[in-house]
């Protein structure tokens, strides 16, 4: 007996029939991936390379960045391939793009898509439609959830290491199932993949509990920035390249800092800036909202997007010129309740 799928009305037929129509197709997430991008990609991964789907076409995963070293234990992981696309890559003629917003933001050139259908699964409401075919549904809680739905509807049935995966996606992106995207139908899919195999404990000291002694320095780095503003509505803490040099800490380390910013009492709007460690000049700058500020629609107007209580952007400038632009576009959110 199959698991229930969270959406039963969402028509994944167009991807299926893509899928066996294949040759060969490469799976890709996003820049800098997190725990949906890669937990949806080994999950996808795993299913079209066993037996039981029979799935003729040869599979592939493609990043631009780096598994980060804290997934490196799923299954599959060591098999992602990553770097700059070049004309030696063998071309697909399917792409799936897991969990991104935009084609930009797969890091890859034109050539990269050229001659492939391009099918696009996310679940972020900001999504720009860049596929040939596009299932972007904001109902789920994570891109991993409609890959659950998506080997329900082709009738692959789990094993541990795919729901290792989608776990790994569900958990990260609802911060273990503490958001209010932890619906009933969330729980029930994670009843499903622990009866399938995942271990939540292991995949927790993995995914949480595994950090490096440079990571602690860096936290401590970063939390010494803390700026208080908006009359104690947002909480800011900054990241600079001075702060990866003196900690020996790299960008992987910064992961979750931002929530020590929204977990303080009053905070609304948390802000985390930190320089982009490929492009000099650029930062990145991720948002987090509380209660009832929409960071997605903040992000959106300078030019990003995300959730209503997760999002980010990239912005070019100076420090001061970026922070002076987030702070306007901040204060004016707030201000709107």
């Amino acid at each position: 007996m199959f698991p229930r799928p969270l959406y039963g009305d969402v028509d994944w037929m167009p991807v299926i029939d893509a899928i066996r129509q294949a040759e060969r197709i490469v799976l890709i997430t996003h820049c800098n991936p997190d725990g949906d991008g890669i937990g949806s990609q080994m999950a996808l991964y795993d299913a079209l390379s066993s037996d039981s789907l029979l799935c003729h076409a040869g599979v592939a995963m493609h990043n631009r960045d780096a598994v980060p070293r804290i997934y490196s234990f799923l299954r599959h992981a060591d098999q992602a391939r990553m770097g700059v696309w070049t004309e030696a890559c063998a071309a697909a003629d399917v792409i799936i793009a897991l969990d991104c917003g935009a084609r930009s933001r797969l890091g890859m050139p034109d050539s990269f898509f050229e001659g492939a259908t391009l099918i696009n699964i996310d679940h972020h409401a900001s999504n720009r439609r860049f596929g040939d075919i596009n299932i972007v549904d904001a109902r789920y809680c994570a891109t991993g959830a409609m890959i659950f739905d998506l080997l329900i509807a082709m009738g692959y049935a789990l094993n541990a290491d795919t729901a290792s995966a989608i776990y790994v996606a569900v958990m990260t992106d609802t911060a273990s199932f503490r958001l209010a995207s932890s619906t009933p139908a969330v729980y029930r899919m994670a009843a499903d993949l622990v009866e399938a195999g995942a271990q939540p404990w292991p995949i927790t000291v993995n995914v949480y509990e595994s950090r490096s002694l440079s990571g602690l320095h860096m936290m401590t780095a970063c939390l010494d920035t803390l700026e208080i503003h908006d009359g104690g509505l947002s909480a800011w803490v900054y990241v600079t390249d001075e702060m990866y040099r003196q900690t020996g800490a790299d960008v992987e380390d910064t992961e979750g800092l931002i929530d020590y910013a929204r977990s303080i009492e009053g905070v609304e709007i948390a802000v985390f800036i930190r320089s982009d460690e490929n492009v000099p000049g650029r930062w990145k700058v991720s948002f987090r909202g509380k209660t009832f500020a929409n960071v997605g629609i903040l992000a959106g107007a300078l030019g990003g997007g995300g959730h209503a209580y997760a999002a980010g952007c990239q912005l070019t400038g100076s420090f001061d010129e970026v922070r002076g632009r987030v702070q306007a576009e901040v204060s004016r959110t707030l201000s709107a309740h």
